[in-house]
This record gives structure tokens, sequence and C-alpha cells, in this order.
């Protein structure tokens, strides 16, 4: 049996809907909206924001995924508010 996922489903849904939208984006959109995923990305890296690279539209869900995964996996308040955070990162994407 394959170990549980840390990433509980309601998160997981709302990062899959992310994800898929910023696939269907035009590459113009997506460089405009950069910056609003770096923001999540940064809240969630918290204290290793510094050490985040920024590796450009090709890169930035892989990145925002890793980070999900993370921070799920090391449990807190945070956790919580995923699900919203993800559902107004979507809205804002467009």
């Amino acid at each position: 049996m394959p170990p549980r996922s840390p990433v509980p489903q309601e998160v997981s849904t709302e990062l899959q809907r992310v994800v898929r939208r910023w696939q269907q984006l035009p590459l113009d959109h997506a460089l405009s909206r950069v910056p609003t995923v770096r923001a999540v990305l940064v809240d969630l890296a918290g204290a290793d924001a510094a050490r985040l690279p920024d590796l450009g539209p090709a890169v930035v869900m892989d990145q925002l995924t890793v980070l999900v995964h993370d921070a799920c996996t090391a449990g807190g308040p945070g956790v919580d508010a995923l699900p919203r955070r993800l559902r107004g990162l979507l809205a804002e994407l467009g």
C-alpha cells in the first residue's frame, strides 16, 4: 500500500485547479501573473524565501506544488488556510 499523502484532499483539489489553469494561460498572461504566484511562494517558503530561485513561468507551478506539499508535511495553522489561498490565486490568474 503506497504511503498516504500529507496533502489534504481539499488542498490537492485546489492545487490541481490552479495548475490546470496555469497550463491554459497564454504566455504573456502567465508572465504578467508570475509576481502573483511568487508572492504565494514566498509566503509558503517563510524563512527559506531568500533561497527560493525565480525560475520563470515554466517552473513556477512545480515550485508551488513542492511548497504546498512541504507546508502540509510540516503542518501548522497555515495549512487550514491553503484551500482559500489557492482559490484566491486561481481567481487572480483569471
